[in-house]
Formats: structure tokens, sequence, C-alpha cells
């Protein structure tokens, strides 16, 4: 007879397995785009601290830009061969392009393939926001293109979420061996970079539809648009300090843990054909505007992101105001939080650097989305009241 203590260690170890069974933890490919066409120093580093988290390099090897030419990216061979890892060349066709010419198209990437026989080139990549209306066209590229590389090399286009639903998409994945589906910086600027529940929806629908599996190309940055005074965008940076910009920017941002928590989801109950996430794009130490190093490895590794994040009030002798500083305390980059509320002896107060003042509410209020990097502090506004009416520090466990 079993006794009463075996038969609950028997009904734990088999609710674990069941549980195991309902909610699978998937391993996935991680790969990255290598976007950046200056390979300096920070590149060359981030590419040979981050080899052991990457499958495969999806390197920038040439552009075809909007005015049909070519710009090729003297890419560092030696770092990526170094790094030991398969490379995939992406070729970026300018969405903007009218027209272009598939035999031009096809020699270039022949003639980029060549000058990189001998190391580990194992595929060949199209990036092109081509409008759903010319997807028959852009089939018969690929096909083309195809047929040329022969079967040694792989080739992956991106694609993009309004494909879905054309009868044209299925005869052009027909055509290829790996898609990466975009999911941020799809829409118009002014619906912000990345939204994780709309992110959820395409993906749940194109793997419903896609023939092979795929990839997801998940945000690891964040950018700075700007608009005229007819709501166009007129410029859009990348890679330059959040504080730089012109008045009328936005940031726009995807923080870290909105993607870790959809990536959790996603890992736990994985989409049919889902292989893995293309990053974009690998951080450097040199990037202010990508998650920093570290948090991205978290991410990868799906790591918890715990916040520890605080508000000082500081005298500033400048002024003759106190400045009020977030900090950061952990290692990990952290959503900024949405509200700080001010001490009700402040009489007068302004926000800075992403804050507004809500006199409503008494409080800063966050305008802009972004992140504040692991133990990193921003002066986010200042305000008038006496120093001993004020707490040296106020911790915040949470965005508000």
């Amino acid at each position: 007879m079993i006794s009463p203590r075996a038969r609950w260690l028997i009904g734990v170890l088999l609710g674990v397995v069941l549980s195991a069974c309902h909610h699978p933890v998937t391993s996935i490919e991680n790969d990255a785009y290598v976007w950046q066409r200056q390979w300096n120093a920070p590149v060359r580093e981030a590419v040979l601290r981050s080899a052991d988290l990457v499958s495969h390099w999806r390197v920038l090897a040439a552009q075809l830009d909007a005015k049909g030419h070519w710009v090729d990216v003297a890419y560092d061979r030696a770092t990526l061969a170094k790094a030991g890892k398969p490379v995939i060349l992406v070729v970026r066709i300018d969405g903007q392009l009218s027209e272009w010419h598939a035999d031009e198209v096809i020699a270039h990437v022949l003639a980029l393939r060549a000058q990189a026989d001998g190391w580990r080139v194992s595929g060949i990549e199209i990036d092109h926001d081509c409008a759903t209306s010319k997807l028959t066209a852009y089939t018969s590229l690929l096909m083309r293109l195809r047929q040329a590389l022969g079967d040694a090399t792989s080739l992956s286009i991106t694609a993009l979420p309004t494909w879905i639903g054309s009868p044209s998409l299925g005869p052009l994945l027909a055509q290829v061996d790996d898609v990466v589906l975009q999911v941020h910086a799809v829409q118009s600027p002014t619906a912000g970079l990345f939204d994780p529940a709309l992110a959820k929806v395409w993906v749940d629908r194109f793997a419903a539809i896609a023939p092979h599996g795929f990839h997801v190309a998940l945000p690891a940055y964040g950018t700075r648009v700007s608009w005229d005074a007819q709501g166009r965008p007129v410029a859009i940076a990348s890679e330059t300090s959040t504080l730089d910009g012109a008045d009328d920017g936005h940031e726009l941002a995807a923080t870290p843990q909105q993607v870790a928590t959809l990536l959790s989801a996603w890992r736990h109950e994985p989409p049919k054909g889902w292989r893995g996430v293309a990053w974009f794009r690998l951080p450097t130490s040199q990037d202010a505007r990508a998650w920093s190093p570290g948090t991205w490895r978290a991410v990868v590794e799906g790591r918890a992101l715990e916040p520890a994040l605080s508000v000082q009030w500081r005298p500033n002798p400048n002024t003759g105001s106190l400045d009020v500083v977030l900090r950061n305390d952990s290692e990990f980059d952290t959503e900024l939080p949405g509200r700080i509320a001010l001490p009700a002896s402040c009489t007068l107060a302004d926000g800075a650097n992403g804050y507004m003042l809500d006199t409503r509410t008494h409080a800063l209020t966050l305008a802009q989305s972004g992140w504040l990097r692991g133990q990193g502090e921003r002066i986010i506004g200042w305000v008038r009241c006496p120093m001993d009416s004020v707490p040296g520090a106020v911790t915040l466990n949470a965005r508000p």
C-alpha cells in the first residue's frame, strides 16, 4: 500500500509535470541587427561582448536609398569572424523608392555575397517596407533572387503587419526560408514606437498563416521625432543624446519592462512557428537611445528587472531652488515613473527633461516615455520650498 505521504509527494510531482506541460518554457534564438553604419570601437566591443547571446548577426551591408543610389556599409569582417557566429547580410531597399530594377538589385546582392565568400555568411536578408499593392512585383524579385542565390545561401525578408490579409502574401512567403515580422516603428510616429498588445495581435495573426517558422523583430531602443506645422515628421534622431533635439521633438521609446513582459508571455506560450527574436538594434556603450548593454542582456536571458528608483530634492546654488532628481540605483534601465508628487510646502515648481507640472494635482507628470539608465540620474524639475519641509529621498517601487 502507498502511504499518505507518498501519495502527497506523487501528487506534487504530477502537478509540477502538468504545470510544465501547460506552460512550456521554450528555448529561442536571439539574433541581433548590427545597423550601425560606422563600425567604431563601441560597435566592435558590443559585437564581441554579446556573441554568447546571439545566434546570428543580421548585418546591414547595403542600402538602395530613396533616390535609387546604392550605399554600401564597410562592416568589420575581422570582428564578426572573431565573434564566431553566422552572419546574415541585410540589404535594405528604401520604401520611398518609386521603382527598382530587379536585375540591378540581384547583381548587387550577388556581388555582396561574392565579396564575403570564404567566411561565415549564411544568408541574405532583404529589408523592404513594400507597399501592399506592390507585393506581386516584390514576389517576382524574390523568386529570381532565390534562383540566383541557389540552395547554399538562405534568403529571408522583413515583413510588415499591413501585409497580413493580402492574397499576395502567401506566394511571397513561399519564396523565402525565413521571415522577420516587424512590430515596432511600423505605424505613424504619432502612434508611438511600440505597442505590446498590438504586437501580440499581429504575431498571432501572422502565426496562423505563415507557411514556415518566423522571427519577430523586437525593439531595444528609443528615438526622437520632430514634426512640422502640418504634423509631418521632419527629423528622426536615434543614436544621439536623449536630451538633444528641437523643442518640438517627442521621445518615443520601447521600455525594457514592456518588451520583457511580452517576451515572457511568448516563452511560456510560444506562437506557432515562432523561432525567436531579431533584436533591433545591437546596444552599444555609446548609443544613448538604446538600452544599456547590461539591460539588453538581462532581457534576453529572461532575468527579472527589479526597479530601484528614488526621487531626491537637492539645493541648486545657482538658482536658489531645489532640483527634483530622479535616481536609478539598480543595474538595469528602468521605465520612467508617470507621476512624482511634490511636497505641499512647495509653492513654485516646473518640470524638465520629459516631465511637466500638473497644477491640479501638484505633481510632475511624464510627458515623454522613456527609461533611466542603471546607476543613472536625471533632473526632472525644480521646486521652491523650505529645505526642512521636504524629505531627503522617496523610494519609488513601481511606476504609478
